[in-house]
């Protein structure tokens, strides 16, 4: 086991009244469904997260998140979708969920080499929980983004007990957003990035759906925001080389909607999707994942048709989270005396000449 550091203090996030705005703080338009209480993805009923943040600059920057859906287990699978925009990465669990429709985990994510630290992780906790003492079969749900840019990756700091402080503390409400847990040392866009999360109010066969995303940002390409490149010298930005290859984006979709599997596979498609008009360039060397699961509904799937309303909602909200994931980050400096910056919500308005805020 590596000497890696315990959990610090998470830098700034944007649960703190005096974090930096939030996209739909700053007046930009974000679609025309209405969001839910948080804006998060913990609006959708009984899906919770936790974050375990690594912070030890400037060796290491690194950490975990947890999406947790109140009673998932593999008792009680909840159906899920998954796409591979590209599959540059490491999503363990993936094939049984292409092949069952299903999540019988909460979904983690981490970073690249510490995956399958986090994994084991996750197995043990979920055998622990009561009423499993016979299970012999489990398929973990693990995601990865690389931060080897900013931390030692090599050194693998996550371990077992970060993992189960991530699981334990999750919690409904606010969700903590830029560089905490499995966001602390990624980049995106040119740009510091992280974590972020939105939420939206949809129609779905005739009732009003939930659906929440949260985005693990750290993919290539040049941002843009209301359709217009924004590179970090337009903002004031200072600019690093870009690094070959720069990936990936994990995007996991939760809502209450009354979806099946095949259905939260389309969902899933939409979230990558998404990340193309914020300018990703879905490169060779970026894992580029959605996955989608829905939590328990009394009624049956509804009709394709139906869906149309729920695309556009998680087009928009994955677009929003990603700009919130910028806005939220903080400065960083890497092992190697790399440093990225995050989006300047101020200078952002001024480059693209204002926009109107709520209160305006």
């Amino acid at each position: 086991m590596s000497d890696a550091p315990s959990p610090r203090p998470a830098p700034p996030s944007r649960t703190s009244p005096s974090g930096p705005a939030r996209a739909r703080e700053l007046g930009l338009p974000c679609g025309p469904f209405p969001v839910g209480p948080h804006n998060a993805i913990t609006d959708v009923a009984g899906v919770r997260v936790g974050h375990t943040t690594l912070w030890e600059p400037p060796r290491v920057h690194s950490g975990v998140t947890a999406v947790v859906p109140d009673g998932v287990g593999p008792e009680n699978p909840l159906p899920a979708g998954l796409f591979a925009g590209n599959g540059y990465g490491k999503l363990i669990g993936a094939t049984q969920i292409a092949e069952l429709g299903a999540i019988e985990t909460p979904v983690l994510l981490t970073s690249t080499l510490s995956a399958f630290r986090v994994a084991d992780a996750l197995v043990g906790w979920v055998l622990e929980q009561p009423g499993r003492e016979q299970v012999r079969s489990l398929n973990p749900v693990v995601g990865e983004c690389n931060d080897g840019l900013l931390s030692d990756i090599r050194s693998r700091p996550v371990r077992e007990e970060h993992v189960r402080a991530a699981l334990d503390g999750a919690a409904g409400g606010p969700v903590a957003e830029g560089c905490v847990g499995a966001g602390t040392g990624t980049t995106a866009l040119g740009f510091k990035a992280g974590v972020g999360t939105s939420s939206r109010v949809v129609p779905v066969g005739g009732q009003d759906a939930v659906v929440g995303i949260l985005v693990q940002a750290n993919f290539g390409g040049t941002l843009r925001v209301l359709g217009r490149e924004v590179t970090p010298a337009d903002v004031g930005v200072p600019a690093r080389p870009p690094e070959p290859d720069t990936g990936s984006c994990m995007v996991v979709t939760a809502t209450d909607a009354p979806l099946d599997a095949r259905q939260l596979a389309r969902v899933a498609r939409r979230s990558v999707y998404a990340l193309g008009r914020v300018g990703a360039s879905f490169s060779h060397g970026s894992g580029d994942y959605g996955l989608a699961f829905g939590t328990r509904t009394p009624h049956g799937p509804v009709p394709d048709t139906a869906l149309d309303p729920l695309f556009r909602a998680v087009l928009d909200a994955v677009e929003e989270a990603v700009l919130n994931a910028l806005l939220a980050a903080r400065t960083t400096l890497g092992v190697r005396g790399d440093v990225l910056h995050p989006l300047p919500g101020q200078a952002l308005r001024e480059h693209l000449g204002g926009f109107r805020t709520k209160a305006e």
